[in-house]
């Protein structure tokens, strides 16, 4: 498990004083990975705190990314790297606008978070992405009300590579006891559901490593 200093953020619940935050940690990986279903535990940045099997098996295919590999950050990993809409199906729509309207929160809470400051300039220098975040963004929450932005209980579609899967609903679940969310950390499953209740998408053209990721949801003509 990594943990990263830097930035500033409101202090944390306290966590017991009969806790062991560690030994509580080791205790929870090992549940985390009793799990069939992908699960993550993130900080507020969405660096990855640990991760379980099933989730690593999800990703387990993506190229490696100098700063976009799931396993690090996964909201990097869905805006930046070149394989997410090869396996996060209606990748723009079901995971981007989502993911950056959780960064908006996350930047007005942690205002002055090195890492979260970082993705933001990240952004700023994809016109489409600086786009969708500036004009886009605003107007798919005001169509789908700020509760279509969370996460929690969302249906999303996932491109699974196990042939037996395929195309996948799941139903993203964030479940954090007190203590884990007392250190800052939520966690968040990926309930796969019948492959046959989802519908096939239409893949996408696999981009050329280092290419750039851009958002098509709105023009970089707009605003």
């Amino acid at each position: 498990m990594a943990y990263q200093a830097g930035g500033q953020r409101p202090a944390p619940r306290p966590v017991p004083e009969s806790c062991d935050a560690q030994a509580y940690l080791q205790d929870y990986a090992v549940l985390l990975e009793s799990l069939p279903f992908p699960s993550l535990v993130v900080d507020h940045r969405w660096d990855v705190v640990m991760a379980n099997g099933a989730f690593e098996t999800l990703f387990r295919g993506v190229r490696p990314h100098p700063t976009a590999m799931p396993g690090d950050n996964f909201l990097r990993f869905v805006l930046f790297h070149p394989d997410a809409a090869d396996l996060l199906g209606e990748h723009e729509a079901g995971w981007c606008l989502p993911v950056l309207a959780h960064l908006r929160t996350a930047l007005e809470t942690y205002g002055h978070d090195n890492e979260l400051q970082a993705i933001r300039r990240d952004i700023a220098q994809d016109p489409f992405m600086e786009a969708a975040y500036r004009q886009g963004l605003p107007h798919w929450i005001r169509a789908v009300g700020e509760a279509g932005a969370r996460l929690d209980g969302a249906v999303r579609l996932l491109l699974h590579p196990d042939p037996r899967r395929g195309p996948t609903e799941c139903r993203i679940v964030e479940e954090t006891p007190e203590i884990l969310r007392g250190l800052g950390h939520r966690r968040l499953t990926m309930v796969l559901r019948d492959p046959r209740r989802a519908p096939a998408p239409a893949r996408r053209a696999r981009r050329p490593r280092g290419a750039a990721t851009h958002l098509a949801v709105v023009p970089a003509s707009q605003g």
